[in-house]
């Protein structure tokens, strides 16, 4: 993002509340606003804010997890019954913004989501800027009780499992099993005897660490790894597809 447009006056007013602690009708600068037809009300139309039609969604949005902030004004669901992956994130910067010793996040397409409410009241933070603009990568959350909703890349989206309902249950828990630790040597606790792989930095990525931080597998040696499981998985899916022709 340029400097010019970084800096760009809004005009827009900024957010107070009534008698009754409600949040008025508009919005700080920054956050979401109840408008669509303006230039910067664009992103309401795309993935993963886009706001689905009731029947065509009951019919193509098959809802297998549901999830919502503190307060209960931002709402969604979710249509894919497991995340593709899960993580568990021990960087400085996801312990400092969610106040906790790391951040358990699932990674989700931007079509898999769908807010039923308040994809109006939400508020963005772009930790690389340091700004509250809507800037890929960045941080979203309720602009109410400031839970965080999810982290939104250019990509995809990782979605934080404690917001899920339902994830206390033996089902929820085991669909949304973090398969990794990332930025390890960063960490506030040990995860000793968890047998999950823990990395130095990016899964993949970095360096293999052992539970106490110990490099036991290069970087190197984990990049080719990973490019001889995406082989041999582009491999079975060819076969897979090769057999299915011949099902046919």
């Amino acid at each position: 993002m340029s400097s010019a447009s970084h800096h760009k006056k809004d005009t827009t007013t900024t957010t107070t509340t009534n008698g009754s602690g409600e949040p008025s009708h508009e919005p700080h600068q920054h956050q979401a606003s109840c408008t669509t037809h303006r230039p910067e009300d664009e992103w309401k139309h795309r993935a993963p804010y886009r706001v689905h039609d009731d029947a065509a969604a009951s019919s193509s949005f098959p809802v297998k997890w549901r999830g919502q902030c503190h307060c209960g004004r931002v709402q969604y669901q979710l249509r894919r019954e497991r995340p593709l992956a899960a993580k568990y994130c021990h960087c400085t910067t996801c312990q400092r913004l969610h106040g906790a010793p790391f951040q358990w996040a699932a990674i989700f397409e931007k079509d898999d989501i769908h807010f039923t409410h308040g994809h109006h009241d939400l508020g963005w933070y772009d930790p690389t800027e340091k700004s509250q603009t809507h800037h890929l990568p960045c941080k979203v959350q309720c602009a109410f009780c400031r839970t965080p909703i999810m982290d939104e890349g250019r990509n995809m989206i990782l979605l934080f499992p404690t917001l899920i309902e339902g994830i206390n249950t033996p089902e929820a828990r085991k669909a949304f099993e973090a398969k990794c630790h990332m930025f390890y040597p960063q960490r506030v606790v040990d995860f000793n005897g968890d047998g999950v792989s823990k990395f130095a930095g990016l899964e993949g990525e970095s360096d293999m660490l052992d539970d106490d931080g110990n490099v036991i597998k290069k970087k190197k040696r984990v990049q080719e790894e990973k490019k001889e499981k995406k082989d041999k998985d582009k491999d079975k899916e060819k076969e897979k597809e090769k057999a299915d022709k011949h099902g046919d």
